[in-house]
């Protein structure tokens, strides 16, 4: 499996990929809306199953789809939470 950086990078940078917890219980979840149509919809979901389970949730939101977050929003949310779910979708 080739996995592609979605970034504008010129000359990609190789990063190794993390693997997933064996399970959620217990982290703390954040949820990533990129400001396209219908995003929060699916996260809407997503929050839902979490909490069901559980799971605390908190929400984030990228001011544009049209460019990375920017860097305070990354670094809050890697204070913030263990793991991100990104919301894509149109």
């Amino acid at each position: 499996m080739q996995l592609l950086d979605p970034t504008a990078e010129t000359e990609p940078v190789r990063r190794t990929r993390r693997a997933p917890p064996e399970k959620i219980a217990g982290l703390r979840v954040g949820l990533l809306d990129i400001s396209k149509p219908r995003g929060n919809i699916f996260l809407d979901r997503i929050e839902s199953r979490l909490a069901a389970e559980g799971v605390a949730v908190t929400r984030y939101r990228k001011p544009t789809f049209t460019r990375p977050a920017p860097a305070e929003l990354a670094h809050k949310i890697a204070s913030e939470v263990d793991l991100v779910i990104e919301g894509l979708a149109d």
